[in-house]
């Protein structure tokens, strides 16, 4: 295969996969996918991520073209290389995210040593009660051993979706978009707040505060919920039936953890 063809076939691909991806989340595709089950079980859009290696691949190979157009080419080659490198450097993702956006490292995020004391102050074993978050990944308590009802997982039983809606129903009912996001996408089953919206990364430098909170913790307590982990403080946590029954900081946590439990 000659390497022009070869071009020419991941340039088709490359605006394939971003057709595809365009038109996935689009009303367009609801009747197909309502007519040929798999297109719904499985998400065709993550071949979108295939796009960095086609994208390289095309650039290898344009350089290569180029390259073998004489000697007064290469220079361009070169050029091109170091272009590339210079736009990629400063955008790495640890630079990126690390730098740009502050984010927590690795111990900052899963806090061991801070879910250890709140673990330890409970004092209870820890399959004998559930736990939820607020403004806090629920992976946090998982990765540290707590059993939570919220999660991110793409395969659990629709009724526990639906019994689970009724805790934060109220919080729906106020925010259009949350309610869109957790009806229509299953994967993220959170205690979602209309005052934080989708969001659960407030650090502990966060002035953020919920104010108007309502959720059903007769419904949090039927499905074994016994403690909530915010991320930030529940004004009207009394309403709620929740109780406040300790702050807990660590010089290792990204996090300021208030630990409610349900009265």
């Amino acid at each position: 295969t000659k390497p022009e063809n070869v071009y020419l076939f991941l340039c088709v691909l490359n605006y394939g996969l971003s057709l595809w991806y365009a038109f996935w989340f689009n009303k367009i595709w609801a009747v197909p996918k309502q007519k040929f089950a798999f297109l719904a079980e499985f998400n065709f859009a993550r071949f979108h991520f295939l796009r960095p290696l086609v994208i390289y691949v095309s650039f290898a190979l344009a350089l290569y073209l180029i390259w073998r157009m004489g000697r007064g080419w290469k220079w361009l080659v070169y050029a091109a290389v170091a272009a590339q490198l210079m736009v990629l450097a400063p955008f790495n993702e640890e630079y990126t995210y690390g730098v740009h956006y502050n984010a927590p490292t690795f111990r900052e995020f899963y806090a061991s040593e801070q879910f250890k004391e709140i673990k330890e102050y409970i004092g209870r074993p820890q399959d004998s009660y559930r736990v939820a978050s607020i403004g806090l990944h629920p992976s946090i308590a998982q990765y540290n051993g707590f059993y939570t009802l919220d999660t991110y997982n793409n395969l659990y039983p629709l009724s526990y979706k639906y019994e689970f809606r009724k805790i934060i129903e109220k919080e729906l009912e106020k925010n259009a978009r949350l309610k869109q996001y957790f009806d229509e996408w299953g994967s993220r089953c959170y205690l979602f707040v209309d005052e934080l919206g989708k969001r659960y990364d407030f650090k502990k430098n966060s002035k953020k505060t919920i104010n108007n909170l309502e959720l059903n913790t007769d419904v949090f307590k039927k499905m074994g919920g016994r403690y909530i982990f915010s991320s930030v403080p529940i004004m009207n946590a009394d309403q709620n039936h929740l109780a406040l029954v300790k702050t807990f900081d660590h010089k290792d946590s990204a996090w300021r953890i208030y630990l409610y439990e349900t009265r």
